[in-house]
């Protein structure tokens, strides 16, 4: 009697090589590996003794909110009194934002000086920022890459500017524009603010960190110096230029004490000057502070245009310094 074949397991049925485990792809498991790592360095950022209880945090949220409310506070009451007809300031009273008109910004927009103070000073800014960038980007490229004799001695006595007084500088600087006929012109106005020895600075730093092998892979290649600089330099310059830029366009718009002196004319006048003259002639205070909402808007505006780069400029200026 023959006895029946021993039923063997279903893994020795199985028939063929052993199954393989499926790889996930390459970039996948890199993905989530630096997804992983990523959250453990924030972890390891953040100590523990900063996170704090829960009360820790609603307070360092409950002063943060005030530091918030304190820096708010003079925009609101600039915009708010701005809005208020022209009558005597009372406080608390005329900070409440009722009731509200425009006559104040129709009068400052019909009269004939605001306009043209606001196209010099948008002049004035505008041209500066661009002279400033390609000046200083042009002197920094120069300082960190190129060798020439003196050039440590000169760097250094061009940026010890930066410890001289600006009021020092000014009456000589004013007598040689009289002299050369720049009093109460645009030239006259623009041309001293160009040689700016911080920005020269940054740009020298930010452009010293950049390899080598570019520059000497460019020249092999029969690339000129100026085609180094505005095929290598400037496109990786992006978020210091934007930073920089931002920073140059503020000093100029609110600058007031070299327009005030060159300019001896009301049609040369910029906006924070002629701003200033409307308290001397009595012009009423809502009047004042709609022409100090116009001068404050611009330069918001570029703040917000150039934030992404400006965030990115002052990183990698810190990582570089």
């Amino acid at each position: 009697m023959t006895s029946a074949p021993a039923k063997t397991p279903h893994k020795e049925r199985a028939a063929g090589p052993p199954a393989v485990p499926r790889e996930r792809p390459a970039g996948l498991a890199a993905r989530r590996a630096e997804r992983r790592l990523r959250r453990a360095a924030n972890r390891d950022v953040v100590p523990h003794a900063m996170r704090g209880s829960t009360g820790g945090r609603i307070v360092r949220g409950l002063l943060l909110a005030l530091a918030a409310v304190v820096t708010v506070f003079p925009f609101y009451a600039m915009v708010v009194l701005s809005l208020k007809p022209a009558a005597a300031v009372e406080f608390p009273g005329s900070l409440v934002p009722w009731p509200l008109g425009g006559e104040a910004y129709e009068s400052v927009m019909n009269s004939q000086d605001v306009p043209r103070w606001l196209f010099n000073t948008l002049l004035y800014s505008l041209v500066s920022v661009v002279g400033v960038l390609l000046l200083s980007s042009l002197a920094g490229y120069a300082f960190a890459k190129k060798r020439f004799p003196g050039r440590e001695a000169m760097f250094w006595s061009f940026l010890s500017m930066v410890m001289v007084p600006y009021h020092v500088t000014m009456i000589p600087t004013f007598a040689m524009i009289a002299k050369l006929g720049g009093v109460d012109t645009y030239w006259g106005l623009i041309v001293p603010t160009l040689a700016n020895a911080q920005a020269v600075f940054l740009m020298r730093q930010f452009i010293q960190g950049l390899p080598d092998e570019l520059f000497e892979a460019a020249r092999l290649d029969g690339c000129s110096e100026l085609q180094i600089f505005g095929r290598i330099v400037l496109p990786l310059l992006k978020p210091i230029l934007a930073t920089l830029g931002v920073f140059v366009f503020l000093w100029h718009w609110n600058d007031f004490l070299w327009p005030l002196v060159i300019g001896q004319s009301t049609d040369m006048r910029t906006l924070t000057v002629g701003i200033a003259s409307l308290q001397q002639q009595n012009v009423p205070l809502n009047v004042v502070l709609s022409g100090s909402v116009i001068a404050f808007v611009p330069i918001f505006a570029a703040y917000l245009v150039g934030q992404r780069y400006f965030t990115e400029g002052v990183t990698a200026s810190g990582i570089k310094g």
